[in-house]
């Protein structure tokens, strides 16, 4: 999946983002570039994308494995945090408001 930024556009990245795993494009476990890579490969600020992670793993989209960094969180697992588990209707809601 390739994310762009797009002055003219103006879709944030957590929207691409959710518009990739609504694609099918990334799936659970999938990872994400590191901050750092994913800023330097942008051209943006990495405040900006670490905020952009943190939204995400808060909706539930991401989860955050430590040292492995953000992977797309699995919708089907048991025993996670909340904050780290895809609500399926949540999900369905953002997607639709896309």
């Amino acid at each position: 999946m390739v994310i762009r930024i797009d002055q003219s556009d103006e879709v944030p990245i957590r929207d691409q983002i959710i518009e990739g795993i609504a694609r099918g494009e990334l799936s659970p476990g999938d990872s994400l570039p590191s901050v750092r890579q994913l800023a330097a490969d942008l051209g943006i600020n990495l405040h900006t994308v670490n905020k952009t992670y943190a939204v995400l793993r808060d909706e539930g989209y991401v989860a955050m494995r430590g040292r492995k960094g953000a992977v797309i969180a699995n919708a089907q697992s048991i025993g996670a945090p909340s904050h780290q588990t895809i609500d399926d209707e949540r999900m369905a809601r953002g997607i639709y408001r896309l």
